[in-house]
């Protein structure tokens, strides 16, 4: 299959490429800058040269390729205001996306977030939750799924609040860098909030079977690990950093501040029965001893 790739040199996107590759597949990438498209170029793939803002662009790749997997979102998130830009870009973008699929049961495949479910691990049957800082992220791909009945085998590949790999990465990843800058690897919270994970390259595997084998308008749950306590995370972050270990305040971590504080194990089991996908890399916690001073 020719796939056509949004967001394919960020952590997930990178291990996408290289799993479409690996897998026989062709890779058509969006590339906005010299330095992605040699990145890409490197990988084996194709280059498409624009922008997520770009929707002619987008829809000619959609246009010239079997299937499509879109993975950008802006990267400015210090604000309400530029998270709100890049979700109001992202929902233009899969519209432009879906338009060029309708009627040819081609797969387009988005990405979300696992949602939050009171006292419990949420499942693949749990929607996305319609309130909250990143909400209208749940409204585009309520959108996308919905193409399922305009004939486009369209599938969301919901991702825990951790994508790791070689320690870095997700939610943890911002724990890890405001320790570097702060000098203390703080938590939000009490520190008991479990928040699920899963290694880049284990995710890589489901968007490939979901393009590949996904029925039109499903969700699946790319969780490795079903929730770690928030400071069991700190505390691997501040032993291999040397740093001490705290409580901080939520407002420290800006707009992502009610995610952070919430409890939100995520389960993965439907979709390891129905699509046979097995997580094989290491754990976060495992994953963050690849952290160094």
């Amino acid at each position: 299959m020719h796939v056509f790739v949004t967001g394919g040199t960020g952590t997930i996107g990178s291990a996408v490429v290289a799993e479409l590759l690996d897998s026989g597949h062709t890779v058509l990438a969006l590339a906005r800058s010299d330095a992605s498209a040699q990145t890409l170029e490197a990988a084996g793939a194709k280059v498409l040269r624009g922008e997520l803002a770009d929707l002619d662009v987008l829809r000619s790749g959609a246009a010239q390729t079997d299937g499509v997997i879109s993975l950008a979102f802006g990267r400015d998130y210090g604000s309400p205001e530029s998270l709100a830009r890049g979700i109001a870009e992202e929902s233009a973008a899969l519209t432009a996306l879906g338009e060029v699929l309708l009627g040819t049961d081609r797969p387009l495949v988005t990405v979300s977030g696992t949602p939050w479910v009171a006292g419990r691990a949420s499942t693949e049957a749990d929607p996305l939750p319609t309130e909250g800082p990143v909400a209208g992220r749940a409204h585009s791909v309520t959108a996308v799924l919905a193409l399922a009945s305009r004939g486009v085998r369209s599938s969301a590949v919901r991702m825990p609040r951790t994508v790791h790999n070689e320690g870095d990465g997700g939610f943890a990843g911002l724990l890890t860098r405001a320790a570097r800058d702060s000098g203390v690897a703080g938590y939000p919270g009490d520190g008991t909030q479990r928040w699920p994970a899963v290694h880049a390259r284990d995710a890589a595997v489901l968007f490939r079977l979901a393009l590949e084998k996904a029925p039109a308008g499903t969700a699946w749950h790319a969780v490795a690990d079903e929730g770690d306590a928030v400071r069991d995370i700190a505390a691997v972050i501040g032993r291999r950093l040397g740093l001490p270990v705290e409580r901080v305040p939520d407002e420290t971590f800006g707009p992502f501040a009610p995610i952070f504080v919430t409890d939100q194990p995520a389960s993965s089991a439907h979709t390891r029965e129905t699509l046979g996908w097995q997580p094989t890399h290491p754990s976060l916690l495992e994953d963050l001893e690849n952290l160094r001073p």
